[in-house]
């Protein structure tokens, strides 16, 4: 279990829960009169038989008591008959929802491995709560029943090699960089005797864009293959973005500094240019800022 099965799930949960209301909707009995826990369960047992690697099924009555054994592909567990489950998810959000829901991830009492539960409310004909249907399934097997078409799989999974290509390219590239800029303190023999500010330049330069190609590449590793955590406010590719520029600022705010440095002590008349590449790092902060603040309202809204 990795992080991005969580974001897998999150990305796939409205697909999910269509399939598992579609599995409810065609099997079990609703809003009939004279239903009845004999009339549901051989249903409720069913759609188990039909799903690969269900974990349990079970009936809730209307108070949130479990009025069925929790049956599971390998045996059934009859001492959990009686007990309350009303301060579960999969419980009050069937019953204040009045439809089919599906719970966030969280561990199995029964394999201690993340799983799902999916409920569906039970009305009689005078749309009254009776029962709650509850099954639970495996997180990685909701995932799969989320992303069934072959192409988005084939795409997915293509599209995450492709990342890995592109950024364990970017890291022999930002090494290279990071050992020619070492390599320059040896060539040209960069000591407090021998200090040239031409040489500490040209290390600086190689060593600050080697720094912001690895820190690149660091971003799309985690993000786009690892699948770690987004900020909330900021995820996917404009996270990728806003990490790029803002190691390319970092770069340039440093070359301009040292430009400064250089042409004050070798050529003040060129010191202008420098003051041009300040300058066009200040727009680059003003217009991250500004993308910064439209991405964020986009997404919390």
């Amino acid at each position: 279990m990795v992080a991005s099965d969580i974001q897998n799930f999150a990305e796939g949960r409205t697909k999910a829960r269509a399939y598992f209301c579609y599995l409810f909707s065609k099997n079990i009995p609703n809003r009939l009169p004279s239903l009845s826990i004999e009339m549901i369960m051989p249903r409720l047992l069913k759609i188990k038989a039909d799903l690969q690697n269900c974990e349990g099924v079970y009936l809730l009555d209307y108070r949130g008591v479990q009025v069925t054994p929790t049956f599971t592909p390998s045996k059934q567990f009859d001492e959990d008959t009686g007990k309350i489950r009303a301060d579960r998810a999969y419980y009050y959000r069937a019953v204040r929802e009045a439809r089919c829901t599906i719970t966030d991830p969280y561990p199995s009492l029964i394999t201690g491995e993340l799983t799902v539960t999916a409920s569906q409310p039970i009305f009689d004909e005078k749309n009254e709560l009776l029962y709650v249907a509850c099954l639970d399934m495996p997180i990685d097997e909701v995932i799969k029943i989320a992303k069934q078409n072959s192409t988005e799989m084939f795409f997915s999974k293509f599209f995450k090699f492709a990342y890995g290509a592109f950024a364990f390219a970017l890291i022999a590239i930002s090494l290279l960089l990071f050992f020619k800029g070492i390599q320059n303190f040896f060539l040209y023999d960069i000591t407090p005797s021998h200090f040239e500010i031409e040489s500490v330049f040209e290390a600086t330069i190689l060593l600050t864009l080697a720094l912001a190609i690895f820190d690149l590449a660091k971003t799309i590793i985690e993000e786009e293959i690892m699948g770690r955590n987004k900020e909330q406010n900021i995820s996917g590719p404009h996270k990728t973005m806003v990490k790029f520029l803002g190691s390319i600022i970092i770069a340039l705010s440093i070359e301009a500094l040292m430009l400064v440095f250089k042409f004050a002590i070798t050529d003040p008349e060129k010191i202008v240019y420098a003051m041009y590449i300040v300058c066009g790092v200040a727009m680059l902060i003003v217009t991250l800022a500004i993308y910064i603040k439209f991405t964020k309202v986009k997404n919390i809204e």
